[in-house]
């Protein structure tokens, strides 16, 4: 006899990746781009509110094809986790900046307060398919449920919201599901890195299984090799980090982003649904 499921699965109706044909070119538009530092992967300056000159009059981009050559790796490595498509068709009706000029500005900021909220839904949602968070599933629904709502208000509401104050109440819950499933997975001591600077860290071949590395800035960190099995990366810092041969079986929180930021190859183990970056 099957089992029954606790409650209907519906975070896997929400849209948390990017659909560029289906958005007005926000993150062309309402992010700034900052040549000058060296390390964000732009090729130019640009403040936020104004377009990238590579942004066509349908809100494509000229280069897509070619942005890791033409110096915009950055763009590259970007996903707004479905926040693009979610301001431009719901939160403002499907009428894009350029027809109303009067909405470019508040358009321009609820963008990245959304792109925020949908990033902590993506990592409540992936707990609410991990077993071994069962325990914490009603709290996890709840709090995904309530996030959600956030995410459906009105330009004025999502203006309103406190980002870091949602935060704060989500992480918690969020750790707490985290250990859960890190101490099933990979039961015994675990290495704890959380918010270390591993910047350029020599860890060939490191046993980091279920280990904590929320946080962990490991920029151009050595990790060949490594054993990454459910360990948990929220927010880690991956930009260049060498990831050839890791393995990286059910790590926690991993993102897109984070995956095509460093650098890899046929022997890393990418676990699903994310995919192998096309530059590895």
């Amino acid at each position: 006899m099957s089992q029954k499921p606790d409650a209907p699965a519906v975070h896997h109706a929400l849209q948390l990746a990017g659909d560029c044909g289906s958005c007005f070119g926000l993150c062309c538009v309402a992010l700034p781009f900052a040549a000058s530092t060296g390390s964000a992967g732009f090729a130019a300056d640009k403040p936020a509110g104004e377009p990238c000159g590579n942004l066509g009059a349908d809100f494509g981009c000229g280069i897509h094809a070619r942005l890791r050559q033409r110096g915009y790796a950055g763009c590259a490595v970007y996903d707004c986790f479905g926040a693009g498509q979610k301001v431009s068709h719901h939160t403002f009706g499907g009428t894009d900046w350029r027809q109303a000029p009067d909405t470019a500005r508040r358009m321009f900021h609820v963008f990245p307060v959304v792109r925020q909220l949908h990033e902590l839904l993506r990592h409540l949602a992936e707990m609410l398919d991990r077993p071994a968070a069962a325990p914490l599933h009603a709290e996890l629904r709840r709090a995904l449920t309530g996030t959600e709502k956030l995410t459906s208000g009105t330009p004025d509401d999502l203006a309103a919201v406190d980002v870091p104050a949602v935060r704060e109440e989500v992480n918690p819950l969020l750790l707490r599901a985290s250990r859960l499933v890190r101490d099933a997975e990979a039961p015994g001591p675990k290495k704890e890195h959380r918010g270390a600077d591993l910047v350029g860290a020599r860890l060939r071949g490191a046993r980091l299984r279920g280990a904590s590395l929320r946080g962990a800035l490991l920029v151009a960190a050595d990790l060949r090799g490594a054993d990454l099995r459910y360990a948990d990366v929220i927010g880690a810092d991956l930009r260049d980090t060498d990831l050839r041969g890791a393995d990286l079986t059910g790590a926690l929180f991993l993102t897109q982003p984070q995956l095509t930021a460093a650098r890899g190859d046929s022997a890393t183990v990418v676990p699903r649904p994310l995919t192998r970056p096309a530059h590895w």
